[in-house]
């Protein structure tokens, strides 16, 4: 198939390239490069089954695929908070020029959307029904309000238009080419302790996540994608084991060998106490669970990032 993956130079958009051309399809990247890097796609250079293209889906693109699968926005707080107007835009805009580009073409769209529109939930662990708790007006809310807006829009042309549109809410996911410099908590650890300097923990480190490896999610997205038409979601994807922000820093440590000490610093506005999802909609309706367990997932997060 020709598939169109917006934010492909990121993170999570490379290794979901890698996955596609490895089960033989063309596939159309496309990035501004705001927080992607053209590193990440370096290894498919030449690759004839591959192109790449600098390109911010706040404008029009034109094209023909079957396939549109919609990654493009920061994704850290440090990041979609530096310039909040344009995450906002990014997710609104960006959504809309993608969704009218598969209404035109008859493309099946795939929207990552995020476990943020769940906000600082009441609810736990959180199931795909529970709406959030979420502070439309805080420092947080041009990410989390920007991917709740672009899931309204999904299903409004589903409705309205008919596009075949798939919804997936993604938890904390962490792996190789993660930014060292992105402010997530694996990455942060992980660089902290390789480095031997003090692992910063915001508030008193009881706040709870739940990480899922980039491998697991990237077969949840396949899963998703190519599930049948009623299968639209919205759907968690995401590991349901849950650590301690300072469990995490403690097993980090660990396998890292680190003589890093804990240092604690205030927690930021809005971020939120827990964070687990129900994944029972993702292994009834994709037969998907995550594989990889935390220590296996950070064995290789932490070997990508000593080679760097």
């Amino acid at each position: 198939m020709r598939i169109l993956v917006t934010g492909g130079a990121g993170f999570l958009g490379s290794h979901l390239c890698d996955r596609l051309v490895e089960l033989g399809h063309e596939v159309t990247a496309i990035d501004n490069l705001q927080t992607g890097s053209r590193a990440n796609l370096s290894h498919l250079k030449g690759n004839r089954h591959v192109s790449f293209q600098v390109h911010d889906v706040v404008h029009a693109y034109e094209g023909k695929f079957d396939r549109i699968y919609n990654l493009a926005c920061p994704a850290s707080p440090p990041h979609y908070q530096h310039d909040p107007v344009r995450t906002a835009r990014t997710s609104f805009l960006g959504a809309d020029n993608m969704l009218d580009l598969a209404r035109r073409t008859g493309a099946r769209f795939f929207q990552a959307s995020t476990s943020e529109v769940y906000g600082d939930p009441v609810e736990h662990p959180q199931r795909e029904d529970y709406r959030g708790n979420v502070n439309p007006i805080g420092p947080r809310a041009c990410y989390d309000e920007g991917k709740r807006i672009a899931e309204t829009l999904c299903f409004d042309y589903q409705r309205q238009f008919g596009v075949d549109v798939r919804v997936a809410r993604i938890f904390n996911t962490y792996g190789p080419r993660m930014n060292p410099d992105d402010g997530r908590v694996v990455s942060n650890f992980i660089v902290q302790a390789l480095r031997g300097e003090p692992i910063t923990i915001y508030g008193d480190g009881k706040q709870t996540r739940s990480f899922s490896y980039v491998d697991d999610l990237i077969d949840g997205f396949l899963r998703l994608m190519e599930g049948g038409a009623e299968i639209a979601g919205p759907i968690n994807l995401g590991n349901p084991d849950e650590f301690t922000v300072r469990e995490l820093a403690e097993i980090v440590i660990e396998m890292t060998g680190s003589k890093s000490e804990l240092v604690t610093r205030p927690l930021p506005t809005d971020d939120p106490m827990q964070r687990r999802p129900d994944i029972s909609r993702a292994r009834e309706q994709l037969g998907w669970e995550p594989r990889i367990d935390l220590r296996e997932g950070l064995e290789r997060t932490i070997g990508y990032f000593r080679e760097r």
